[in-house]
């Protein structure tokens, strides 16, 4: 076999049995939609619960976290904060070659490319899309002063962090030569923004990110994908948050990854800010920056899945993500440039 299968069956079986969570044979179904980590359904006897691992190896260094991500939910769930329960937590490389955790299987709706029915009425898409500002205001109001969570990131010099980070890591995993990554780099770090409040940022904060309860009022049952959680910066999440949002007229890329909200009800982007703005006051004169850093930096990571993808080390399930990445990462950074030429 040329590459490690991402479940070993006898083997998690003996984790499952040695941590008391079911007993006997396992049935499993690989859900989600995410081209990074990886989820299963796992079920057996007594037992209902979602595996989330990461890729196969090699990895990137410091991404992939799944102990820190179970570390942070743990922290985020007594906080009021909806997440998933964590059941168990392996960094054992034995059992699947890299950690994985083990949490509750919720079972509600995640919007991507279809409106669920109890979703899809006018006034429900309005609701739908003003739960999205409302949860992050949530977040954005967590108290990150004291406890496990104050020490999760360090809210200061969170931009220019970013904006070095990201750069290096073009630097070290590029393939091919994209000179308008190095020129937004420039622009970023030269109109750079001073930070106006700190707070628990997601990292990918978007619509199809959130769960959403199958019935009754609208409301979010979960918020999914920790993994680039930290303390920094709130407009980060607000400017990633917007410049992946699906509108009529929007540009269009393939980080729209729920593409429904450009349909009749749903909010416009500049609506979601608007209510999210009312409970905190921010200028938000400085938005495009915010925005030109989402799209610079997804390019970035969606390049890195490209080289993998060129290199052997990933296949994309039949789905053409490398033809997509091809086109798709210049057409992220045209982008990108377009929300920097709004400052």
């Amino acid at each position: 076999m040329e590459r490690p299968p991402l479940l070993v069956v006898d083997r998690l079986e003996e984790y499952l049995d040695a941590s008391g969570i079911g007993t006997g044979p396992l049935h499993w179904q690989r859900i989600g939609g995410g081209q990074s980590n990886v989820t299963f359904r796992i079920k057996r006897r007594g037992a209902d619960v979602v595996l989330r691992r990461g890729p196969r190896p090699p990895l990137p260094p410091s991404t992939h976290d799944m102990v820190r991500e179970a570390h942070l939910q743990h922290l985020l769930a007594p906080l009021g904060v909806p997440v998933p329960k964590i059941l168990a937590v392996c960094a054992d490389l034995h059992v699947l070659g890299v950690p994985f955790y083990l949490m509750n299987f919720l079972d509600g709706d995640v919007v991507t490319d279809t409106i669920p029915t109890h979703l899809d009425a006018l006034a429900q898409r309005r609701e739908t899309s003003e739960a999205v500002a409302d949860m992050l205001v949530r977040l954005h109001s967590v108290d990150i002063r004291q406890g496990g969570i104050a020490e999760i990131g360090r809210p200061d010099g969170y931009l220019q962090r970013q904006v070095k980070r990201f750069a290096g890591l073009w630097e070290q995993g590029a393939t091919r030569e994209l000179p308008q990554v190095a020129a937004l780099a420039a622009w970023l770090e030269a109109n750079r923004p001073e930070m106006q409040r700190a707070s628990l940022i997601h990292g990918d904060y978007r619509v199809g990110n959130l769960m959403f309860r199958r019935s009754g009022p609208v409301r979010v049952q979960a918020v999914l994908d920790w993994e680039m959680a930290t303390l920094g910066d709130p407009l980060a999440d607000l400017g990633y948050l917007t410049a992946t949002y699906a509108q009529a007229g929007s540009a269009g890329t393939f980080m729209e990854l729920t593409g429904v909200t450009a349909q009749p009800g749903y909010l416009t982007w500049e609506e979601l800010v608007q209510r999210y703005n009312q409970s905190f006051g921010l200028d938000l004169s400085a938005l495009p920056w915010y925005q030109a850093l989402a799209l610079w930096k997804a390019a970035i990571f969606s390049e890195a899945i490209y080289a993998r993808w060129m290199n052997g080390e990933r296949d994309d399930g039949g789905q053409g993500l490398g033809a997509v990445l091809e086109q798709g990462v210049p057409r992220l950074l045209d982008a990108a440039e377009g929300f920097a030429a709004r400052l």
